[in-house]
């Protein structure tokens, strides 16, 4: 007897890609059952057509919805908020007023537009370049810039929208911690020097579902 189709199919990939755990994350804190299809970069599994014929740019996450006649998006903050519009229905971590949910949208599109492409780069010379390259990189001021702008906002605001942790402040913590040690920052960033956004990213990072994701995402990368 085969077992049940689960609600989502998302393709992922295991280890250092953070944009698949970030869609896992949203999945987790709103209790959302799929199955993970992980992608083997290394031998080109993210371009075959078996893939490609769900998301032509042939890269992770994509989210198939087997309860909406199979609907298919991609881009992790695309899919992060097509998850919280259609099912957080109790608004557990989105909101129900459209100034909020476009504040919301504006906290996705930095996240993806500033965050991924500078931390992207921080990690790439972390850990792909030679040790000794290493010791003589200086921090992007990209890395600061956004760290910047977000512990600035949150020393006026616990949150970055309304009154209550949200998928605008879920969408950052899987950056913001591929550093060592969950250190939310790279080689030679004082993150002392941004207390607000010290103590924002830790507590999100005590949250359960945030917690298990972390957690699985560390299995896969030893594994």
């Amino acid at each position: 007897m085969s077992s049940p189709q689960p609600h989502f199919t998302l393709f992922s990939m295991k280890g250092l890609p953070p944009n698949p755990w970030k869609v896992v994350m949203i999945l987790e804190e709103l209790g959302l059952e799929y199955e993970s299809v992980y992608l083997d970069i290394g031998k080109g599994d993210h371009k075959l057509e078996s893939h490609t014929k769900h998301n032509p740019n042939g890269r992770a996450p994509t989210l198939i919805d087997h309860k909406n006649n199979d609907f298919v998006v991609w881009e992790s903050c695309a899919i992060v908020q097509y998850l919280v519009e259609k099912y957080d229905t109790e608004r557990k971590i989105s909101f129900a007023g459209f100034e909020d949910r476009i504040l919301l949208s504006q906290w996705l599109f930095f996240q993806a537009s500033g965050q991924g492409p500078y931390f992207g780069q921080a990690g790439w010379f972390t850990f792909f370049t030679p040790r000794r390259s290493r010791a003589h990189r200086t921090v992007p001021q990209g890395d600061v810039r956004v760290i910047g702008v977000l512990d600035a906002t949150l020393a006026t605001r616990q949150w970055l929208v309304g009154d209550k942790p949200s998928a605008a402040d879920l969408s950052f913590v899987v950056e913001s911690c591929r550093g060592e040690g969950r250190s939310c920052g790279w080689d030679g960033l004082k993150v002392d020097e941004f207390p607000h956004f010290k103590r924002w990213h830790n507590e999100l990072l005590a949250r359960p579902a945030v917690a298990k994701t972390i957690a699985m995402w560390d299995e896969t990368r030893s594994g």
